[in-house]
């Protein structure tokens, strides 16, 4: 139950809630070599980037739950990469991606039920207009209040815009609200701009960028609370 000294929470999805601040390109990259790929993150990452394009366009993308998303990634992926850095099954690379995320779903999950009690939550990613139905299969879409999803928002994080439609869903202002995520530009930069306070999340040996300053930085998701307690 929210009160009046509650203050809004914002989450990115696609790294943060999932992944506990590691990107998707990294996460396709490692489950890649793991299936037997063998491009190093520099080739690869321009390729991932082309498939998450893809996905924007694929049909039905925006009926799609989390599984079919990373599956229908996968193959578009698996699709652009040079025969010559050997065949790799886009099935492998899906399951390995999809367990890895699920894990980390049920160790956040007793979070944002806490948090939900005493916070209104948000979602703010740039997705492929599938963020609820990705959010309700993984069983989290109830805690949040409003999903602001750049597809069908109009609008991509760091633009003030997408940032704006979710705290006029909370009925907040930016300075009663938090921005959490792992993209130091994306997330922590477009939302500091705004007047939001903000906390990276990020594995402990990544280095905090220069110019990015958030107000608190954690290593894992389950250290948020500390995080606000502390602010």
């Amino acid at each position: 139950m929210t009160d009046s000294t509650s203050v809004a929470l914002l989450f990115d999805f696609g790294g943060t809630l999932d992944a506990d601040g590691v990107p998707w390109s990294p996460r396709f990259h490692h489950a890649y070599r793991a299936a037997g790929g063998t491009l190093d993150f520099g080739a690869f990452d321009p390729l991932f980037a082309a498939s998450d394009r893809a996905l924007a366009r694929e049909p039905g993308i925006r009926t799609a739950g989390f599984r079919a998303a990373i599956e229908t990634q996968a193959r578009l992926l698996v699709d652009l990469i040079p025969s010559t850095a050997g065949a790799v099954d886009p099935q492998d690379i899906a399951a390995r991606l999809h367990a890895q995320a699920l894990a980390t779903v049920r160790q956040n999950r007793p979070v944002l039920e806490r948090l939900a009690r005493a916070h209104r939550l948000g979602v703010v990613s740039n997705f492929s207009g599938n963020l609820a139905p990705c959010l309700a299969e993984l069983d989290l879409l109830q805690f949040f209040t409003v999903t602001a999803d750049s597809t069908l928002v109009g609008a991509t994080k760091p633009d003030a815009r997408i940032f704006q439609y979710a705290l006029t869903g909370l009925s907040c202002s930016a300075d009663r609200a938090w921005m959490i995520g792992d993209n130091p530009d994306a997330d922590i930069g477009g939302a500091a701009r705004l007047g939001l306070k903000t906390c990276w999340v990020a594995p402990a040996e990544r280095a905090l960028p220069p110019g990015c300053t958030p107000t608190a930085r954690i290593a894992r998701l389950r250290d948020l609370e500390r995080a606000l307690a502390g602010a």
